[in-house]
């Protein structure tokens, strides 16, 4: 759930070109990694490196969105849209870092 979640918000975030093509590949190759922890269940490796991904995810997103920002006067509603879902799925990233790491613990991780 948590990859289909941030999926949709990375696919709606990056719909309108408002962020460069870096918000889109750091973005979709955490989620390739979390895709990996999900198909390797035994692997601590693969949950520790989508859980550090997250993280760096999240200040990678602040630094995009502060920084890429249009101005007021040139916002369309396909920019606030795609805007929205960008700091939806950074909202919710802290949430899913928790839920990752719950599921580092249940896989033996200390």
């Amino acid at each position: 759930a948590i990859i289909l979640v941030h999926w949709l918000l990375t696919v709606w975030g990056s719909m309108n070109y408002v962020f460069p093509a870096s918000y889109v590949w750091g973005n979709f190759s955490v989620l390739a990694v979390g895709i990996w922890a999900i198909v390797q269940r035994d692997s601590l490796d693969a949950i520790m490196m989508f859980l550090t991904g997250l993280l760096l995810t999240v200040l990678a997103d602040i630094i995009h969105i502060s920084v890429f920002y249009p101005t007021h006067k040139s916002l369309t509603d396909v920019m606030r849209f795609s805007i929205g879902m960008a700091i939806f799925s950074l909202l919710l990233k802290p949430v899913s870092c928790y839920l990752v790491y719950r599921m580092y613990r249940e896989r033996g991780g200390e």
